[in-house]
């Protein structure tokens, strides 16, 4: 098999709408709908203070990036026409969440809302896609297999939502406290083989956890609409750069999945990912992780540079070594985007401030 043939790239990023002087959420997502229109990968999100961008299939990490700083920048204009402002966070940074007065009136999603009344209520938090191309389902549980201990440290380089009602959290990714409450919000099943997969998924719907394939929210899955392995851990990310490191992280540990030669693998229990993944939420780079197999605990800078030499060969199979070693050295040297949210606040004097550079982050990227 051809894994360069297979293995396309697909990056989804969710924004919130808010207030330039309040910081607090706007419902405007229907007027920037219209005035987008021509623009066929903006779409509407579960909230209306939520929108969402697709790149096209791409196969190079630089058309990546363009079709996400080109979404930002289309978003932006719209959003400074609509009296908004977007910013890339994982939760909105101040105010009360609306709850279900919010609501995108989809019948999916008021199906959601009728079933998980009290989980809808703080819902509408903002998170990073990254869509890899496989060739079968059976190779996509191959690819989920080889992310399931690495789901950790990709959340804590996207952490960057440590800002709620006003005030720090006490999370690098506040938005994964939230998220993970949903009933199949948790590390996918290092299940063996396609059947057991769509086993877990039938009786999870019929038992009333989720209410359709669509609304499983395993950290990374098969796509129900999509010829690909989605892996959803990440918040969005304040920087596009970020997006970036994230595409060819999570590419090239599909490649790794799926080479002639594969590493051998090594059992990891769902308890271990999961309390590293709590590790990574609460400190980002910023702070000690747990490798998943030994239990140690490790800085998660080590844990990243663990992560970028095992998947060496995957980088440079599509020569995208370069662009991640040099983002992992920049976040080296100042944190993921919940380090930049907090070196921007205390300068803020205001929340329309605080606000207004964190939109100027999403669209031009935070200075180091």
């Amino acid at each position: 098999m051809d894994v360069h043939d297979a293995v396309t790239l697909g990056v989804e990023e969710e924004f919130l709408l808010l207030h330039p002087e309040t910081g607090e959420v706007v419902c405007a997502a229907p007027r920037l709908l219209e005035l987008l229109a021509r623009e066929p990968t903006v779409m509407p999100e579960l909230m209306r203070f939520q929108i969402e961008t697709a790149t096209t299939v791409r196969r190079r990490l630089e058309d990546v990036r363009a079709d996400l700083t080109r979404l930002r920048r289309r978003l932006a204009d719209a959003a400074d026409r609509a009296g908004c402002v977007v910013v890339a966070t994982g939760v909105a940074p101040f105010g009360a969440a609306p709850g279900t007065s919010a609501l995108t009136p989809s019948r999916r999603y008021l199906t959601l809302a009728k079933r998980f009344p009290g989980l809808i209520a703080d819902a509408g938090t903002c998170s990073c896609h990254v869509h890899v191309g496989i060739p079968s389902r059976e190779s996509g549980l191959r690819v989920i297999a080889e992310l399931r201990p690495w789901l950790p440290a990709l959340l804590a380089i996207t952490a960057n939502s440590p800002f709620r009602h006003g005030r720090e959290t006490g999370w690098a990714s506040a938005r994964y406290a939230l998220w993970s409450r949903w009933p199949t919000a948790r590390p996918p099943s290092a299940w063996p083989g396609v059947t057991d997969y769509d086993t877990e998924v039938t009786e999870a719907i019929r038992s009333g956890a989720a209410p359709d394939e669509r609304s499983l929210y395993f950290y990374a899955r098969l796509s129900p609409r999509y010829p690909t392995v989605e892996v959803r851990i990440a918040d969005t990310c304040l920087d596009v750069e970020d997006a970036v490191l994230l595409a060819g992280l999570v590419r090239a540990l599909a490649v790794t999945a799926l080479r002639d030669d594969p590493p051998p693998a090594h059992p990891v229990h769902d308890r271990a990912i999961s309390e590293a993944l709590s590790a990574a939420a609460r400190h980002g780079l910023t702070g000690p992780g747990l490798d998943v197999r030994t239990g140690a605990v490790l800085s998660h800078e080590c844990l990243l540079d663990r992560l970028v030499a095992h998947v060496l060969p995957g980088l440079d199979a599509y020569g995208d070594l370069d662009v991640v070693k040099r983002r992992v050295d920049e976040l080296h040297g100042h944190g993921g985007g919940a380090a930049r949210q907090r070196l921007l606040r205390p300068a803020a004097a205001s929340p329309a401030t605080f606000v207004a550079r964190l939109a100027e982050a999403t669209v031009a990227g935070p200075r180091p």
